[in-house]
């Protein structure tokens, strides 16, 4: 089975493709234009394209050379804050360079794409575990431009017959993430720490997050690849981890206590978020399944040997 994995060589799709190269019936292609992602990241036998989705002639040079069976598209625009600085570069990104790899795989004929979403499309919605089918209301362009494109996905399946699968990640975590831009809480912990450095916690730690492991994420993912049709799934533990709770975690991880400093919360922080994954174990029998203790040990460990090298 050949497949392409936009953005393949950055944080989640290390993951993916690190999973992949155990699967010898899989041909893989990897379309990135290495702005947060490594070459490093991608295995020997797997070929590397380094390009830009906003180039349009690009994309379709690497659709017109290969025969894809399915396209993983992970390349994005990740960052809320620069969506709220640049809605402008965030829309190029997460919605031009969308629409040209959706319609490269209209007009070559690939058959299914899965698209990484995130739990940002439901905005501050307090009914939690939030199930798919709760109203979207993204309060950041980010979570704008993540939205639409999952309606691009379902009316390219009703009118042209693709198959897509929508993945909505609840709060990932795990190695080389952030490894050239801020990243998430988890990233960000790892480095201070790393560092010897003390922690800064907005609030009083009280609010909480569903950090699902990377590794569980590309299970997911590849899981996906024969669906049929159209799906919505989130992809998430299912378990609300409160900010000081998390810190306990790291503590266990790095053998001791650490300093943490609490300051006034951020406006417009989320208070509680923790995502459903009803339809992840109905659709692919799957539950994400890493522990949390366990999931930072690794990540932690991971960050560690980078700056000792």
């Amino acid at each position: 089975m050949e497949i392409l994995i936009t953005g393949g060589a950055g944080f989640i799709g290390s993951h993916v493709l690190a999973q992949l190269k155990e699967m010898p019936d899989m041909d893989v292609v990897v379309f990135d234009n290495l702005s947060s992602g490594s070459r490093n990241h991608v295995p020997d036998g797997m070929e590397l394209i380094e390009g830009d989705i906003c180039d349009e002639e690009a994309i379709d040079a690497v659709f017109s050379d290969h025969h894809f069976e399915a396209v993983v598209h992970l390349a994005a625009q990740t960052m809320v804050p620069v969506s709220v600085e640049q809605p402008v570069l965030d829309c190029q990104i997460n919605l031009e360079g969308v629409l040209h790899v959706l319609e490269a795989c209209r007009v070559h004929g690939v058959p299914h794409i899965l698209f990484s979403s995130s739990a940002a499309v439901y905005g501050d919605n307090l009914n939690i575990p939030l199930v798919e089918t709760e109203r979207l209301a993204p309060t950041s362009p980010y979570g704008v431009t993540k939205m639409t494109t999952e309606h691009y996905l379902r009316v390219y399946h009703e009118l042209y017959g693709m198959d897509a699968t929508v993945f909505r990640f609840a709060n990932v975590y795990g190695e080389r993430q952030g490894e050239k831009g801020e990243g998430g809480v988890v990233s960000i912990f790892c480095k201070l720490l790393s560092h010897h450095q003390g922690l800064t916690v907005f609030g009083d730690g009280s609010q909480t997050r569903d950090f699902v492991y990377a590794g569980d994420i590309s299970q997911a993912i590849i899981r996906a690849l024969p669906l049929k049709g159209y799906h919505t799934m989130n992809v998430s533990t299912g378990q609300e981890t409160s900010v000081n709770d998390l810190i306990h975690s790291f503590e266990k991880a790095v053998g001791h206590s650490v300093d943490v400093t609490y300051t006034a919360p951020r406006t417009g922080d989320i208070l509680r978020s923790v995502l459903s994954n009803g339809a992840l174990k109905e659709n692919l029998d799957f539950v994400p399944a890493m522990d949390l203790e366990e999931g930072i040990r690794r990540t932690y460990e991971w960050y560690q040997g980078q700056w000792a090298q």
